[in-house]
């Protein structure tokens, strides 16, 4: 299901978000200044040539360690980009959702359009996996917790 999902997606559009990420990738990484951006862009394109069956997650959650863009930095940088890029392509996001979920058989497509509009709020420091990674990231995670309370107890 989620080869055909994709398969549709990319043909349907997906194609011309993921460029479309991409080149706004590019331009950020002209700037220097904006390079932290764009590589967030790289990672939303990413998604947005085939977003059925991935996940966004945080680099922490992954890899259990922080780093420059899981750290107050990172934060800064999702302030930012918020403010100047984030809430106006989630918007642009969901106004694509909501148009998906016209039609019965836009709905996968619509709930797509929210998983990348949730990315587009805050991207920096996260990454993007399969779903079963993400998976088993947080099982880690949760295993790693209940050692440290065990501990502590």
């Amino acid at each position: 299901m989620r080869a055909i999902g994709n398969f549709l997606w990319f043909i349907l559009g997906g194609v011309l978000m993921g460029l479309a990420w991409w080149f706004f990738g590019l331009l950020a990484f002209i700037t220097i200044v904006g390079i932290p951006w764009g590589k967030s862009c790289f990672v939303i394109g990413q998604m947005a040539f085939l977003p059925f069956g991935r996940e966004a997650i945080s680099r922490r959650e992954l890899h259990q360690t922080d780093d420059i863009g899981t750290g107050t930095l990172g934060v800064v940088g999702n302030v930012i980009w918020f403010i100047f890029a984030g809430l106006w392509l989630a918007l642009g996001h969901v106004c694509s959702a909501l148009a998906c979920f016209v039609t019965i058989i836009g709905i996968p497509f619509g709930i797509q359009h929210l998983k990348l509009a949730g990315i587009a709020l805050a991207p920096i420091g996260k990454t993007i996996v399969t779903k079963e990674v993400a998976a088993a990231a947080r099982a880690a995670n949760a295993q790693a917790a209940i050692a440290t309370t065990r501990n502590a107890a």
